[in-house]
């Protein structure tokens, strides 16, 4: 019964006649034109937006500005130096001995010819009376001999000497006096060497080093000891500067400078180029001059060795209209392809050229919300303004001296919209 029922079913499905392949098909290529449909759009749509991200217009740059001003400007060329006395005097000794006593200290004012130490005197002492000794015994002998010659002299006459005795006799007083000289200008050096004991002060000042002390032996042979160094007058004080060699050329004798020290930080001491020396200092092969500026010390603030940053003031100009540097350097973002990036209706530009004294240079500014270049002539440069010279500017002109672009551009626009 069952297998007869399973007969029944297979004939009555083989009786149903098939679907056609098309019929079969059409379902599936319906889905694949809504994917192709869906997926131009979405291709139209990336290139719709791309388009309109791609021409749309950016937003103008912001201008910094400064204001020109009337004021000084002051060229000068930088220096370091080290204070020194107009003039300091090295006090030696020209005799060795052992110091006896020692009267000046230091900053002790002393005065021309003034006591300042004492070499033991006894050896010189005892060679002084050794000569005088010596003088006297000479001078003795050739008053003898002076005596006999002319003795000599009325035997001879009379001839009853020899004439070759008498000859003899003038020999020996020519000797002896020669040794009588001989003997004076030892008694003058052992005066002299004795009065060299005594370390005076050849001029009048103020004691700035001492090196010697009581008891030390001062050696003369070879080299004079350098004792006390005095300096003259310290209301007067000079600042050896070292000026590099290419500086040196811009500058003059009575030329202003202005220095500072690092005991006194907030104070500026005012001077003048003295002296301009031609010997040169060379140290690893760098090449310095220097530069003496003169400098008055009534308070006695600036002390020997003090090391002073100095400013040569080289040109000078006062009351006439200044230009920030920062104007003179500025470029605008898209100078180099002929247009000023960001400036509606700009014209085409040129580049300027590099500014310095008397060259021709340009700065920028804004008319009618137009970068505008304005071709001008600057003097002097101190760093951080120039002389204007010439030009169509006048003093409370605004200039540019900066521009913030905006945050975004092409490239940086492309790699956000693909991160979206």
């Amino acid at each position: 019964m069952q297998q007869q029922m399973n007969r029944i079913d297979i004939e009555q499905r083989r009786s149903v006649p098939d679907a056609p392949p098309q019929e079969r098909r059409a379902p599936r290529r319906g889905r694949r034109r809504s994917v192709l449909i869906a997926a131009a759009l979405v291709i139209l749509l990336v290139a719709v937006l791309a388009g309109w991200w791609a021409t749309r217009s950016a937003p103008p740059p912001k201008y910094l500005t400064a204001t020109l001003s009337r004021g000084e400007v002051s060229r000068a060329v930088t220096a370091t130096g080290t204070v020194n006395p107009v003039m300091t005097i090295i006090v030696g000794s020209y005799v060795s001995g052992v110091i006896r006593d020692v009267y000046c200290d230091y900053n002790t004012r002393v005065k021309k010819g003034q006591l300042c130490a004492r070499i033991d005197p006894r050896p010189y002492q005892a060679a002084l009376e050794q000569a005088e000794g010596a003088l006297a015994r000479d001078s003795a002998q050739l008053s003898g001999a002076r005596g006999d010659l002319a003795r000599y002299a009325a035997l001879v006459r009379q001839n009853l000497v020899a004439e070759s005795t008498y000859s003899d006799q003038v020999a020996l007083v020519h000797q002896l006096e020669g040794s009588v000289k001989l003997d004076r200008a030892l008694v003058s050096n052992a005066k002299v060497n004795l009065g060299y004991t005594n370390i005076v002060s050849p001029v009048d000042g103020t004691v700035v080093a001492r090196n010697i002390t009581v008891g030390q032996t001062v050696a003369a042979s070879f080299q004079t000891p350098t004792l006390f160094l005095i300096a003259t007058d310290l209301t007067r004080m000079q600042v050896d500067t070292n000026v590099s060699e290419s500086d040196i050329g811009s500058i003059r004798q009575e030329e202003p400078a202005q220095f500072t020290v690092e005991a006194f930080p907030g104070r500026t001491f005012h001077g003048a180029v003295v002296q301009v020396r031609q010997a040169p200092q060379v140290v690893q092969n760098v090449v310095t001059y220097d530069a003496v500026v003169g400098v008055s010390n009534p308070d006695f603030l600036l002390k020997p060795g003090m090391t002073a940053t100095v400013s040569i003031i080289t040109a000078q100009r006062s009351g006439v209209v200044r230009i920030p540097d920062q104007a003179l350097r500025f470029s605008p973002e898209g100078l180099a392809a002929g247009k000023v990036a960001g400036a509606p209706g700009s014209a085409p530009v040129t580049a300027a050229p590099a500014p310095g004294d008397g060259q021709p240079a340009q700065v920028w500014v804004l008319r009618e919300s137009k970068l505008v270049a304005i071709p001008i002539r600057v003097g002097i440069d101190d760093g951080a303004y120039s002389e204007l010279v010439s030009g169509d500017l006048r003093a409370g002109d605004p200039v540019v001296i900066g521009e913030q672009l905006p945050a975004s551009n092409a490239k940086a626009s492309t790699f956000r919209f693909w991160r979206l």
